[in-house]
């Protein structure tokens, strides 16, 4: 008999076993009613218990055994490679074993990383970002990034500052934060909203959990994510989070609150006083001027 797929088959192998049981029916009485062979019946009636069952599950057609499976020399190899290189992605791995003259494929290394749980996938909690197209940089406010800074306060505490750049005039904003979520990133955008002398049409951001499907829901601006694992396309507010760094941030101690105390200076002094090359050697303020001159 082909291997069978009827979803209620189950349920029917229970009802032969129990009518054989409780009407005391022989082995051959019960397989001629349901139309089956004697020794099917008695196996089923091997694998319920006395107290019966409401199913008998159909077991699984996969084969227990392959010609070509791993030997147990080469799956531990491939496990302690995985712990050994601190969860190494499979492709390094399976370089690893071939440099070591072993022969297998990154199939197989994937798999079997997979059957030991050793994998990280994605969780099926997170949904997948709809990017909207990019817009093209013509107005103030067209094109804002969005990112965070991660400052080592111990070897397990961290302080986060927040960094929001205008594409157009350069105009930037930053604050400090003790923690990151989506509801703190919605707070520093409403605080960068009332000290930017403009209106922000649409964000940019990377990835992270702090700007997910909440934040896009609730910031109350059109907000678009990059490529993953592809930082050039934040690119003006990468090269923003450097110059912060090395102008103000690392001359600071790593406190919170000394920080935000620290930040309103530096950044009136970037927007308004400092030269920018990619602005033709003028300040992000004076663009901004000549914008709303341009707009009068």
């Amino acid at each position: 008999m082909p291997y069978t797929t009827n979803p209620s088959l189950p349920k029917l192998r229970a009802k032969a076993i129990k009518l054989m049981r409780q009407n005391n029916w022989s082995i051959r009485k019960t397989a001629k009613y349901f139309g089956f062979n004697p020794s099917t019946i008695l196996r089923w009636n091997r694998k319920v218990p006395l107290g019966g069952s409401h199913e008998i599950p159909t077991n699984s057609s996969r084969p227990k055994h392959h010609s070509k499976q791993l030997n147990k020399e080469i799956i531990k190899k491939i496990i302690d490679l995985r712990i050994a290189t601190k969860g190494r992605c499979s492709e390094v791995i399976h370089q690893e074993l071939v440099n070591q003259g072993v022969i297998v494929s990154l199939n197989s290394v994937k798999r079997t990383l997979d059957r030991n749980c050793l994998l990280r996938k994605r969780s099926p909690w997170q949904r997948y970002h709809q990017n909207i197209e990019r817009p093209k940089v013509a107005n103030l406010g067209d094109l804002v990034e969005i990112d965070t800074i991660h400052l080592m306060k111990t070897p397990k505490e961290k302080i986060y500052v927040y960094t929001l750049l205008d594409v157009n005039s350069r105009w930037a904003f930053a604050w400090a934060s003790a923690r990151i979520n989506a509801q703190r990133s919605i707070n520093f955008v409403k605080q960068a909203k009332e000290a930017s002398p403009f209106n922000f049409s649409c964000l940019q951001s990377d990835n992270g959990s702090e700007f997910s499907q909440h934040f896009t829901e609730r910031v109350k601006t059109t907000h678009r994510h990059s490529r993953v694992r592809q930082p050039n396309d934040n690119a003006h507010l990468e090269r923003f989070n450097r110059t912060i760094q090395h102008e103000c941030l690392n001359y600071l101690p790593k406190d919170v609150k000394l920080i935000n105390r620290e930040l309103p200076k530096y950044l009136e002094y970037y927007n308004q006083d400092r030269l920018h090359l990619g602005l033709g050697l003028k300040t992000p303020n004076q663009i901004i001027a000549k914008c709303c001159q341009a707009i009068g």
